[in-house]
């Protein structure tokens, strides 16, 4: 089961929307306050649909609650556009935590700080656009992973 964590999130649309690929993908969602949202917000549950009550959701106060959870570092993933390595050369697996940070600015520096630049990741895109929606990327990533560990495990 992969781990999806948000930052920070802002946009009760595109939590609601991750909420919903979590529960079709058998993710877990790890939601890291403050939120620009309340979490029982109607857009939050009109995004999420009927799904969001068959979700595995965890909120956490602040990073050192999340960072609690956390056993291995190396399988942490960072996603940033300031990164140099694609998604895509990335070898995922099972367990491995994706984060993402609030839809205005990203993760933070400080954030970014916590783990080796080896686990910073970016999605391939035109230099027409700054960044994807989070929803989309976040779509991107889980894909990709969940495509590599049906490969290695036969599937």
């Amino acid at each position: 089961m992969l781990n999806i964590v948000l930052v920070e999130p802002e946009i009760p649309n595109n939590t609601g929307n991750i909420g919903r690929l979590c529960v079709g993908t058998e993710s877990r969602l790890h939601l890291i306050h403050p939120f620009g949202f309340v979490i029982n917000d109607k857009n939050l549950k009109r995004s999420g649909l009927d799904y969001w009550v068959h979700l595995d959701v965890t909120e956490y106060q602040n990073v050192d609650e999340w960072m609690t959870q956390i056993t291995d570092k190396s399988r942490v993933f960072l996603m940033s556009s300031h990164a140099e390595k694609s998604y895509l050369e990335n070898e995922f697996q099972d367990g491995d935590w994706l984060v993402f940070g609030k839809e205005s600015v990203g993760l933070s520096k400080e954030f970014m700080a916590l783990f080796e630049k080896k686990n910073q990741l970016t999605i391939p895109m035109s230099s027409l656009i700054r960044s994807f929606n989070i929803a989309n990327s976040v779509a991107f990533v889980v894909g990709e992973a969940k495509r590599q560990i049906a490969v290695r495990s036969g599937q």
